[in-house]
């Protein structure tokens, strides 16, 4: 079930951003994601988050400031269960248009958006961790025409 982030979520959702974080971006070092933890934290309150709860478990959720999607976290032992997918599509459902920035060596990401329908505006460099990213965006008329 997805459903609206609430306060008493706080704990499992950093804890499953701080693990995708470190896992997903092995070329990042895990310093880096543990040193955004409480500005994320922080962040929260300012973002739109929905969170996957599966036997009042939270398995993964998503999050977006504005038009902004800043990512989608699912559980290390929740991965390829379709949970990602179903919270995008939350997302479609909700914004008729958004963008997102995803790094290129985060393969399996940058899959998952492209076959999900989003696609890479352009490319440039993360300067806080000066890796390669692409923006990605997805836009329901642009879907409806394809």
């Amino acid at each position: 079930m997805i459903r609206k982030f609430e306060r008493n979520d706080t704990k499992r959702v950093m804890q499953i951003w701080l693990e995708a974080n470190t896992e997903a971006h092995h070329f990042i070092p895990g310093d880096y994601w543990r040193s955004q933890y409480q500005s994320v934290q922080e962040q929260l309150a300012q973002a739109d988050l929905y969170v996957f709860e599966q036997n009042g478990e939270i398995q993964g959720f998503v999050g977006l400031v504005d038009d902004y999607l800043a990512g989608i976290f699912v559980d290390k032992k929740c991965r390829s269960m379709g949970i990602g997918k179903d919270l995008l599509e939350c997302v479609k459902k909700k914004y008729p248009s958004f963008s997102l920035n995803v790094y290129q060596k985060n393969r399996r990401a940058v899959g998952f958006y492209l076959r999900e329908g989003l696609s890479v505006a352009s490319e440039g460099m993360d300067e806080a961790t000066e890796e390669m990213e692409y923006t990605m965006v997805w836009n329901e008329k642009a879907e409806e025409l394809s």
